[in-house]
């Protein structure tokens, strides 16, 4: 089996840092494009920001250049580092990414991190 682990979430003040970490755990062959998606109370999950294994980059409207985007392969990890943050970040924040396995290594499979919550007081 395949887990995407979170960490890093919290409770910051308006205008702090946080920095989110998802690591793939299980038996990983390969990945493809990793991602972060927030959901707030009362709304749909939506797009933060996505990375492909090459390091192209895309980022929503909203948190272009507050928000980055970062991969390390070797350790199968995906990172986002969230600066000048805003009450209106305040979220659930989720990893996502496309997953390869060892026995079916050409076939990827969409894979989600628990879930990490992240308050920006005002």
């Amino acid at each position: 089996q395949v887990h995407l682990v979170e960490s890093g979430g919290g409770l910051v003040q308006a205008g702090g840092s946080l920095r989110l970490s998802c690591l793939a755990s299980g038996s990983v062959s390969s990945i493809n494009a990793m991602g972060w998606y927030y959901q707030a109370p009362g709304k749909q999950r939506e797009l933060v920001a996505t990375i492909t294994s090459t390091g192209s980059t895309n980022y929503a409207d909203s948190v272009k250049g507050r928000f980055t985007i970062s991969r390390d392969n070797a350790k199968k990890t995906v990172y986002l580092q969230m600066n000048s943050l805003k009450p209106e970040d305040t979220a659930v924040y989720y990893c996502n990414a496309g997953v390869a396995v060892p026995t079916d290594p050409y076939r990827y499979f969409q894979v989600w991190g628990q879930g990490n919550l992240v308050t920006v007081s005002s």
